[in-house]
């Protein structure tokens, strides 16, 4: 595996003895949203999640084992491949797939409220990628392709009801149509596979994120069903001839957690749109997403990426949970071992990065794709510069934001910020992110030609300090605990507590809507003024520690 690219203090807190016989769920902490994974048949796999309105868009994660990931590239990765400009933080790019045949990796996915469908190619996962070849016939979301090894491919994707007119509300299909993987175009008519879902007679609603297989001398069909909350799960379709019906299995949905008690321990919850490999061992796996909830249906770490064994039950692929409930952990695949020196992804760690190399690693993203450069790593004598810019995180531009996302329920992220404020609207700090109207600032400012730290609570001004004397250099921390979002500030030693324990649920999926979760990070904005200043910050920690990994036996 590759050693990541950037130096930076990782200390993992979780038992040594355990990481040598275990991995740890999820295996990508914090949104990293519908997943879907290859192989190029020599030992790598390669895996994609959706960014919405993130730049860059679509992370490529790379491994050898399924256990051990690192994150290669990304497959929108310049300005100018794909506009996510004017879309709202949950829309634009929705639930990717990457395939591979005959040397070239294949991305399909959708741009929603955008140009719809397409088809990205690269010969490296790692990039680059080409510009996007649109699929304009293609109406719905979640394309996917698959490669027959007769010659012929197909494009499977979710789409609307029959002639348009559904006999409920979420009542969708499964359609495919054939694909000429040369021209990248489709051809011909698209085909129903799954009308509604297993049983429509139930009023089943969401089928989604389609796969298809080949194995065991069987077309598969593989979709999910029921929304993508807490009634999310994933059902399995086959048939000897790809031109024949799909029948279900007898005994759907072959993973879902909907009909656990909500209120058990430690729950993971909302499990599907998964995906399914073999590992190098011979044993199957599934990915899928699922959430950590803290209490109920509310969770701040948005939908994340899960792997449990997949077991075959007369042919058909089963999720083998070791129980009716998703475990936090599971056995090591023989012949694997944690490899520490990954840039962390799972379980407990802390993390500091000081921003002293020439590119930003690759865990930081944005909002939308930058039309000028406004970050400077290179002429900053220490740390990262960021131009303040009229730009906010309540528009749908690019503004001056780098984020981290949040990957546990509890923990603390840090930064140091030097900056002096020229004007009360120019501000630099820390953001906690949901959307455009979701969101925490602390901020250092100025007010009455004073300087002054605030905190933010969207657009609404909940606490302002004024300091006692001139400072431009302030460290700002969040400590996060569930529902509890609490800002500190500190000057020189000792830190002080910014304005009340605000509600963490403010940032949560169930309040703010949305796909993702929260993204924490360096944020300096003028306000919709124009500026001329900058915001230096230091470094930035980030420290996660959820109790469960301490209770897993």
């Amino acid at each position: 595996m590759r050693k990541i690219l950037f130096s930076i203090l990782v200390l993992l807190c979780f038992n040594t003895s355990l990481a040598q016989e275990n991995y740890l769920n999820p295996i990508l902490a914090g949104w990293y949203p519908d997943p879907a994974i290859t192989s190029d048949g020599e030992g790598n796999y390669y895996m994609v999640h959706s960014t919405f309105a993130f730049y860059p868009g679509i992370p490529v994660f790379h491994s050898t084992d399924l256990v051990n990931w690192n994150q290669v590239g990304n497959v929108i990765h310049r300005p100018g491949q794909v506009d996510l400009h004017g879309f709202g933080t949950s829309r634009a790019v929705f639930a990717p797939d990457i395939s591979y045949n005959k040397g070239t990796y294949y991305l399909t996915s959708t741009i929603v409220d955008g140009k719809g469908n397409f088809v990205m190619t690269a010969k490296d996962p790692a990039g680059p990628w080409s510009d996007p070849v649109w699929l304009p016939e293609v109406s719905g979301i979640d394309p996917g392709l698959f490669f027959d090894d007769n010659g012929k491919s197909y494009l499977v994707y979710n789409s609307e009801a029959p002639n348009n007119d559904p006999l409920y509300s979420g009542h969708r299909t499964i359609r495919m149509i054939e694909f000429d993987e040369k021209k990248l175009k489709t051809i011909g008519e698209n085909r129903i596979l799954v009308n509604g879902g297993v049983d429509i007679s139930t009023k089943p609603v969401w089928a989604e994120g389609p796969r298809i297989y080949k194995l065991n001398g069987y077309y598969y069909l593989m979709t999910a069903e029921g929304g993508t909350a807490v009634n999310h799960s994933e059902m399995i379709y086959r048939t000897k001839d790809i031109n024949d019906q799909f029948v279900p299995y007898k005994e759907n949905p072959i993973l879902t957690q909907r009909h656990l008690d909500p209120d058990r321990d430690n729950p993971i919850t909302s499990a599907g749109h998964a995906d399914i490999v073999q590992h190098p061992n011979g044993d199957w796996y599934g990915i899928f997403l699922a959430v950590r909830p803290y209490e109920g249906d509310l969770y701040n770490t948005g939908r994340e990426t899960f792997l449990t064994p997949v077991k075959w039950v007369n042919n058909w692929p089963v999720f083998d949970l070791g129980g009716e409930e998703i475990q936090y952990s599971y056995p090591l695949p023989d012949g694997v071992k944690i490899e520490e020196d990954l840039f962390p992804l799972n379980g407990n760690f802390t993390f500091k990065e000081s921003f002293d190399k020439e590119k930003l690693p690759l865990n930081w993203i944005m909002l939308r794709d930058p039309k000028t450069v406004w970050y400077d790593l290179k002429s900053a004598a220490d740390g990262i510069s960021l131009k303040t810019r009229p730009e906010t995180v309540e528009g749908k531009a690019n503004p001056s934001f780098l984020g981290h996302r949040q990957q546990h329920l509890e923990g603390t992220a840090s930064l140091s910020v030097a900056f002096e404020a020229k004007a009360e609207n120019e501000k630099a700090g820390l953001l906690a992110f949901q959307n455009e109207n979701h969101y925490y600032y602390a901020a250092l400012s100025v007010k009455n030609k004073k300087p002054v730290v605030e905190l933010y609570k969207a657009d609404k001004l909940m606490e302002s300090i004024v300091l006692d004397k001139k400072v431009n250099k302030v460290d700002f921390k969040l400590e996060f605990e569930e529902d509890d979002y609490t800002f500190y500030y500190k000057i020189k030693n000792d830190w002080k507590q910014l304005g009340k324990t605000q509600d963490g649920e403010f940032l949560s999926t169930k309040v703010a809507g949305g796909f993702v979760g929260v993204t924490l990070g360096l944020y300096t904005t003028s306000n919709g003024l124009e500026s001329e200043n900058h915001a230096l910050f230091n470094w930035f920690e980030y420290s996660g520690d959820d109790d469960v990994y301490e209770e897993i036996p």
